[in-house]
């Protein structure tokens, strides 16, 4: 029995040994080749399908093992597709450089995939299709990744029935995005209704970056309070315009990301963000919040805070009470970044105490010239061992700076930019900085110097980029430059240099991507042979210096700057052939002669060519249309001759021409046909000839100034429709006609100057390598004036000296913002426009040498701005008003208009005023009869003493003879003694003359 019962046993324990063994090779053969479904295996094949696949990426999806295929993820037990990962990142095996997204559109059999818990599409092109709303039906989802994917539309409210959801992504950006001059433009997802968010009351992840949310942000912040587990929220760029005054987490104990960064909400910061413990990252960059931060300094509840980004925005606070009240509350902050706010103060000693600090970044605080953060950096900042990158540019900050900046081992990126700094820098600061990549340091101190000894090594063996600007290295160059060998990018500007370029740094030319070396006092020769091959973008920047030679052939070069040298001789011939790969090229201000080489059109990429202030001489050549980038041709003040060639025009992004000052002599008419982005145009002092086309189609114009030459005809009313014209200089030509009342209607006129800077219009300086110093020369006030980038221009408008007639546009006076106004030295009649003094920001005014008549307007009194006045030579009269900046103008402003009167002029109005004129004819007939009576008493007393002096005399001597006798006697006596004396002298005077004849 005891047997039998073992016998039976141990068939028990085989048959279970066997059962177990052949569910093992079941379950074996199963995870090797059966464990795709072929339901879910032909729903891929759908989707592959209808996707575009140009990597192809989706290579591996071929046979039955759906489960082995690149992106797929099975349940090893059931065989169900649980996850699908499209992400091109994660299944394309080819390089990341030549990558091709996944196109077309999202097969509904999807919702075959009835296990599916992750679905991540997120960073492909779906070209703007909308988000399919079928996703929400695919209930088992935890995990919704299509972020960056260029979907569009709403995104669509059935995600709210994936209960289940842990993980949800729809952010973008699309393939394309920008902010517009009004405000934020996001993608083309957007959300109108936010509660289907109310389901989602699993959520640890939510994304929505990109996403125009145009519900209320109230409703927003109730929707996540459901969700009490969330971890990290994303809401960049959402469009959402203002922050809870009081927190909406009330419900969430965990959340320890928090991004609300690019939204308009120009508000103050609510005290609720500082108060949330849990919180690792706080992101409110780009936010426009503003004014002073929370009034809990000191009592930060941010004791886990390790990355806190407030940079740009409009804080104005004390950078001290920040870095105290951060120092206090934490320990672990390893990010903090204020970087373009209107922080004031010191940096204080506290700051040593935030030891975690990996970067500091405080630069572009600088509220005002005299405003900004200042100081020295305080000696304490030598505990912060873990920091590796420091930026403090573009501060107030000043002092020396301390040498405990050398213990920082850890510090790759050194940023002291744009500040005060006094004293020297010495190879002492960098004694410890072994791991540095990149050093920069300026002063706007001219006392600031860089002095290492003659013999020291860097010990920062890796450092790639140094920029030393506006201290003092030189005279010499800085020979430690020649043992770094990863050494790229060098910045040497206005450093003091005037010695030669030393032989070692030439033949350092192929590792060298950047060399700027301009505004020092280099002398000798250009070499004619570089070889900057190491990158595609090497800029070489030698300007403002003293350098001679000839222009050079140096290969790899993208940008060449040779401004203000000394260069001469010839641009080469083959200069387009060897210099192939420029994108910018300035020789501007040298001494160069000859012609524009042929070959220059063989530089297809060439974005600005500038060559002014030359001796170039002969016709511009036509050249053009191989040149299809270029944004800027500036070839003025040479000596080119002949016409525009058509072809000039043939880039589609060309905007600024500039050809003034030179002796290009043709029709204008022609010229302009293919000009149609241009926004500067200047051909003054040339010779064209001809009248401004009638057909000019130039709708970005905002610069056109054609003085100096001999054009001729009416001033076309075409110009009007150039509503971005702001610079109209038409003077010295022989225009005639009347001045179009349409003036007025100009819409560039009527900005206000604060909307208008060379450096506004021509903010693509800062796009490239190597920004195009633009400068426009104006005539204001009879002397010339040169307008350089980032320099306030007015409004102008210069008809003068011309042959313009007719009367002043009244319209011209709604012209509310223009800055000067010159029409002297024509042909104007009428009066000036009454309403003239509607132009309150009006600074220069010239009427002079016209036939204006009438009264100076009255309302010329407020124009408060006006700082220059002359309507001299005119037919004005009347008196000159006499009210604010009229007592600043002189008698020349008024001289030549013989009815004026008043001061500055000596003539006095009280003569002329009609009250007067009626007192002074009264006086005049009294001052006549008053003559008359005098003239006849005049008369009677003559001849009353004619008849008495006569009677008295004549009379006696014909009444007594006695008297007669004696009276005759005593005139013979008389006129014999005067006979005698005659004689005798005239004998005397015979003597005389005969003697001294003999």
């Amino acid at each position: 029995m005891m047997a039998s019962t073992r016998i039976v046993f141990g068939y028990y324990v085989i048959a279970l040994l066997f059962l177990f063994a052949s569910t093992q090779c079941v379950v074996m053969s199963l995870d090797v080749s059966t464990l795709c479904i072929k339901e879910e295996r032909v729903a891929l094949l759908n989707i592959k399908k209808d996707l575009n696949d140009p990597s192809n990426c989706l290579s591996s999806w071929v046979g039955k093992d759906c489960c082995d295929w690149i992106g797929i993820q099975c349940d090893n037990k059931t065989g169900n597709i649980l996850k699908l990962d499209l992400q091109p990142l994660h299944i394309c095996t080819t390089d990341i450089f030549l990558q091709s997204p996944l196109g077309g559109k999202i097969n509904p059999s999807l919702l075959d995939l009835k296990h599916l818990s992750h679905l991540d599409l997120s960073y492909n092109d779906f070209k703007g299709v909308p988000i399919p709303e079928f996703i929400g039906s695919l209930n088992t989802l935890n995990y919704l990744d299509l972020s960056h994917a260029n979907f569009s539309g709403m995104v669509p409210p059935h995600l709210g029935n994936l209960s289940n959801l842990h993980h949800l992504d729809v952010s973008g950006p699309s393939i394309s995005w920008t902010l517009s001059d009004i405000g934020l433009l996001t993608t083309g997802l957007w959300v109108r209704d936010i509660s289907w968010l109310y389901t989602l009351s699993s959520l640890q992840y939510l994304n929505m970056d990109f996403v125009n949310i145009t519900d209320s942000p109230r409703e927003l912040f109730r929707a996540v309070n459901k969700m009490p587990s969330l971890l990290e929220l994303h809401l960049s760029f959402c469009n959402l315009a203002a922050l809870p005054p009081s927190s909406p987490f009330l419900n969430i104990s965990s959340l320890y990301v928090l991004d609300l960064s690019k939204n308009i909400y120009d508000s103050s910061i609510p005290p609720w963000l500082f108060n949330i413990s849990t919180l690792t990252q706080l992101i409110l960059s780009y936010s426009s919040v503003r004014g002073l931060f929370p009034s809990m300094l000191g009592k930060w509840n941010l004791h886990n805070l390790r990355n806190l980004d407030l940079s740009s925005n409009d804080l104005t606070i004390d950078i001290t009470q920040v870095m105290e009240a951060l120092s206090c509350s934490n320990q672990s902050l390893e990010v903090l970044d204020l970087n373009y706010n209107q922080l004031t103060g010191k940096l204080p000693h506290s700051l040593g105490k935030l030891t975690s600090l990996r970067q500091l970044d405080i630069s572009n605080n600088l509220l005002t010239s005299h405003i900004g953060i200042s100081g020295p950096i305080p000696a304490s900042i030598g505990n912060l061992s873990n920091l590796e990158f420091l930026y403090l540019r573009n501060n107030m900050m000043n002092g020396t700076i301390p040498e405990s900046i050398g213990k920082l081992t850890n510090l790759y990126f050194l940023d002291l930019l744009e500040n005060h700094w006094e004293g020297t820098m010495t190879n002492i600061h960098f004694h410890n900085l072994t791991n540095l990549l990149s050093l920069s340091v300026s002063s706007k101190q001219n006392s600031f110097a860089l002095k290492v000894t003659n013999d020291w090594v860097p010990t920062f063996k890796g450092l790639y980029h140094v920029e030393i600007c506006n201290c003092q290295v030189g005279p010499a160059f800085p020979n430690w430059f020649r043992d770094l060998n990863s050494l790229t990018d060098i910045f040497l500007e206005s450093a003091g240099i005037s010695e030669e370029i030393p032989h070692w740094l030439y033949n350092m030319s192929s590792q060298i991507s950047n060399l700027d070396l301009s505004h020092n006092k280099i002398s000798g020769y250009l070499p004619k042979e570089m070889n900057f091959t190491s990158s595609n973008i090497s800029l070489v920047d030698f300007s403002y210096n003293q350098l001679k030679g000839s222009v050079p052939l140096w290969s790899g070069v993208s940008a060449l700057c040779l401004r203000n040298n000394l260069l001469s001789g010839t641009v080469p011939a083959n200069f387009g052939e060897k210099m192939s790969h420029l994108e910018y090229l300035d020789l501007s201000n040298n001494y160069l002669s000859g012609k524009i080489p042929i070959s220059l059109n063989e530089i297809h990429d060439l974005n600005y060519l500038d060559i002014s202030n030359n001796h170039l001489t002969g016709e511009i050549p036509q050249i053009w249309k191989g040149m299809q980038s270029l944004q800027i041709i500036d070839l003025s003040s040479n000596s080119f001759s002949g016409g525009i060639p058509t072809s000039i025009c043939s880039s589609p992004l060309l905007f600024i021409l500039e050809l003034s000052n030179n002796h290009l002599s043709a029709n204008l008419s022609p010229t302009l046909q293919n000009c149609t982005l241009l926004k500067s145009l200047s051909l003054e002092n040339n010779r064209f000839f001809g009248s401004i086309p009638k057909e000019i189609n130039l709708p970005l114009l905002s610069e056109l100034l054609l003085r100096g030459n001999s054009l001729t005809g009416s001033i076309p009313e075409e110009l009007c429709h150039l509503s971005s014209l702001h610079l109209l200089d038409l003077a010295e030509n022989n225009f005639s006609g009347s001045i179009p009342a349409c003036l007025g209607d100009i819409l560039g006129f009527k900005l206000p100057q604060q909307n208008y800077s060379l450096g506004l219009l021509y903010s693509f300086e800062d796009f490239g390598i190597l920004s195009y110093t633009k400068h426009t020369n104006l005539v204001i006030n009879g002397r010339v004036v040169k307008y350089l980038k980032q320099m306030q221009v007015h409004s102008i408008i210069d008809l003068s000296k011309n042959n313009l007639s007719g009367e002043i546009p009244e319209k011209i006076t709604q012209l509310f913002h223009l800055g000067a106004l010159n029409l002297s030295w024509n042909q104007l009649t009428g009066n000036i426009p009454n309403n003239i003094g509607s132009q309150r920001d009006l600074e220069n005014l010239d009427l002079s040498h016209n036939n204006l008549s009438g009264p100076i307007p009255a309302s010329m009194a407020s124009m408060t701005s006006l700082s220059y006045l002359n309507l001299s030579y005119n037919n004005l009269s009347g008196q000159i008003p006499t009210a604010n900046q009229f007592g600043t103008f002189n008698e020349l402003s008024y001289v030549g208009n013989q009815g004026l009167c008043g001061d500055p002029l000596p003539t006095n109005c009280s003569s002329l005023s009609p009250g007067n004129v009626e007192q002074d004819k009264k006086h005049e007939d009294g001052a006549d009869e008053d003559d008359n009576s005098e003239r006849l008493g005049l008369y009677a007393s003559i001849a009353v003493g004619y008849i008495t002096g006569f009677w008295i005399v004549c009379g006696s001597l014909m009444l007594k003879r006695s008297w007669r006798h004696a009276y005759f006697n005593f005139m013979y006596d008389t006129r014999d003694k005067v006979l005698v004396f005659m004689a005798v002298n005239l004998m005397h005077l015979k003597r005389r003359f005969g003697s001294e004849r003999n």
